[in-house]
């Protein structure tokens, strides 16, 4: 049986996790004086509600200050998420196995009869059980948008900071880079293995604006985030699974960028890379490249 510790994976979560986890939900956070700001995901879909919604880095929890008005951890945001936006009814088991495979945290095998042994109240107060099970379908089903909003950016424009770093057009053009002069964004469009249109990342050109609330997040359109859980797909695999089923190896980078200039210094027909979009590899995404044949895993991030 597979055992977690919700309290280590608690303490293990740093408060950029938690930005990256709100940045997944669509909670559109910022950095603040005191932790992390964001909209009221707890209570609302994606661009919706206020933002008083606040994370405490010195208590690890939360606190909406509008429909909730309360306290509450990581693991309780899942299940409120859950349901608001998968219509999914998590318990706290549910919650802290999707947090540990979103930012790879590995839970602990132990015999039934070592599980007999622990005091009653360590079962109880402190750990969550989760049965390991025989999984035939892993496939996750991620939203799908319309991608007709693709083509409403300017795919004429020269991208010359990326230009300039080596990256080479054809790479671009693969990749459907694009820029969106409405919010002096690159756009980057995020695809499931199967070429499915999934979410849109955008690379703010304001350094200001990116200061305050990143210069990577999802892109928002109208009243429309296109937005998508990163730890449940990969960037670039649509593209470079066959070669990885044939090398039998994947270089996981950090982030999209890396992939489009492994693509230009080693050729789009020897593409063997992804990225997971952020400092942790999970569960779901390892396993998606082990599906594919990978059987070296080469870790490739930026620190």
């Amino acid at each position: 049986m597979i055992v977690f510790d919700k309290n280590e994976i608690k303490e293990a979560l740093t408060v950029d996790n938690i930005f990256e986890l709100l940045v997944d939900f669509g909670g559109d956070p910022e950095y603040s004086s005191f932790g992390i700001l964001c909209s009221t995901i707890c209570h609302n879909p994606p661009g919706e509600g206020s933002r008083k919604l606040y994370f405490y880095d010195n208590s690890n929890l939360f606190r909406c200050y509008t429909g909730c008005d309360s306290y509450f951890d990581a693991f309780e945001l899942v299940i409120k998420v859950a349901k608001i936006q998968w219509d999914k009814d998590f318990d706290l088991n549910d919650a802290v196995r999707w947090v540990a495979q979103r930012f790879g945290i590995a839970g602990e095998l132990v015999e039934d009869d070592e599980l007999k042994q622990l005091p009653d109240w360590k079962i109880l107060d402190n750990y969550d059980r989760i049965q390991e099970l025989e999984v035939k379908d892993r496939t996750v089903a991620l939203k799908d948008y319309d991608d007709a909003i693709l083509s409403r950016f300017n795919y004429n424009v020269k991208i010359g900071p990326w230009l300039k770093e080596g990256i080479v057009q054809e790479a671009l053009d693969q990749a459907m880079i694009g820029f969106y002069p409405g919010a002096d964004q690159i756009t980057i469009p995020h695809f499931d293995a199967n070429g499915k249109f999934i979410g849109l990342r955008g690379r703010t050109l304001c350094k200001e604006e990116g200061e305050i609330y990143g210069k990577y997040r999802p892109i928002k359109i109208g009243k429309d985030l296109y937005n998508h859980p990163l730890g449940m797909n990969l960037y670039n695999f649509n593209n470079s699974k066959d070669n990885i089923r044939l090398s039998k190896k994947a270089i996981v980078f950090e982030g999209e960028k890396s992939c489009l200039l492994y693509q230009s210094y080693f050729g789009l027909e020897n593409d063997i890379s992804v990225a997971c979009c952020g400092s942790s590899l999970s569960a779901h995404q390892v396993q998606q490249l082990m599906d594919a044949g990978a059987e070296e895993i080469v870790v490739a991030f930026d620190r």
